[in-house]
C-alpha cells in the first residue's frame, strides 16, 4: 500500500543525530518528496546517503511561494504509481505549523496510509522545558513585528493564559528575538511566566523560563540571532 511518511528534519544546523536511525532508513529509500523548501530538503536527503542518485529523486516544493497544485499533482501521480512519498518541513515535524498539512489532508481524503515518524519538534521541546501547563496550550505563529503592536499582542496572550490556564507559544524571526524579550519584560505582569527556548538541540541552545519579575532581577540577557520559541503562561508551583 502506498504510504505518506511524515519525516521530521533537524531543527538546528547539522543535528542529524536528532533523527532516529529508523527514520533515516525510511527516508533513505524514498524517491519522491514534497517539501516546504526544496533546497533544504535536498541537503537533508543528501546527508542521509539516499539509495538513488540525487538527480533521480523528485522533490516538489510546497510553500507560500509555490503553486500548491504542483505538489498535489505530484502526490496523486506518485500514489497512482504505487510509490511511497515523504513529506518534509523546513525544520522539525511536517504538518505542524507547516504547509504540508494540506498534503496530509489530501492523503486522508484519498484513503492513503499516513505514517507520522518520530523526531524533533521545537514547540514540544520548548513546552517540555518551560515548566508551564503542558495540557492546555496554543501556538500563534508570528506576532506583530512592531513594538506597539507586539505589546498589544502580548497582553492578549497574557489574558488568554490567565483566563484559561493555557500556555501561549509563538515564534519570531531570529533578528527580532532581543526585541521580543525587551517588549515582553516591559509589558507583561510581574507574576506572568515568560519563556525563551533558542537554538534547541543546537550548539547555541539557551532555555530560560521564569516569572517576569525574576527575569528583571537577574543578569540582563542578550539573545543571539537564532531561531527561538517564546512562551507566555503560568509556571507550575
Amino acid at each position: 500500500m502506498p504510504t505518506l511518511y511524515l519525516i521530521p528534519t533537524p531543527i538546528a544546523g547539522e543535528a542529524l543525530h536528532t533523527i532516529p536511525p529508523y527514520v533515516q532508513e525510511i527516508a533513505r529509500r524514498l524517491d519522491v518528496f514534497i517539501a516546504e523548501r526544496a533546497k533544504t530538503a535536498r541537503h537533508f536527503i543528501k546527508s542521509l546517503g539516499p539509495a538513488k542518485p540525487l538527480p533521480e529523486i523528485l522533490v516538489v516544493e510546497l510553500s507560500d511561494d509555490s503553486d500548491p497544485e504542483e505538489a498535489r499533482h505530484a502526490f496523486r501521480e506518485a500514489i497512482k504509481d504505487g510509490r511511497d512519498v515523504g513529506l518534509l518541513s523546513e525544520a522539525g515535524c511536517p504538518g505542524v505549523a507547516d504547509p504540508g498539512a494540506a498534503i496530509v489532508a489530501l492523503a486522508q481524503r484519498m484513503n492513503v496510509r499516513v505514517v507520522p515518524l518520530v523526531g524533533p519538534s521545537s514547540l514540544l521541546l520548548a513546552l517540555m522545558a518551560s515548566g508551564m501547563n503542558g495540557q492546555q496550550f496554543a501556538f500563534h505563529g508570528y506576532l506583530s513585528p512592531k513594538r506597539p503592536e507586539l505589546a498589544r499582542d502580548l497582553r492578549r496572550l497574557e489574558q488568554l493564559a490567565r483566563q484559561h490556564d493555557q500556555t501561549q507559544l509563538f515564534i519570531e524571526t531570529p533578528y527580532r528575538s532581543q526585541m521580543v524579550l525587551e517588549v515582553a519584560l516591559d509589558t507583561l505582569q510581574p507574576d506572568t511566566g515568560f519563556g525563551v527556548a533558542q537554538d534547541l538541540s543546537g550548539a547555541g541552545e539557551f532555555i530560560r523560563s521564569l516569572p517576569v519579575r525574576d527575569w528583571k532581577r537577574g543578569t540582563p540577557v542578550a539573545l543571539e540571532k537564532l531561531p527561538a520559541v517564546f512562551l507566555v503562561g503560568r509556571l507550575k508551583e
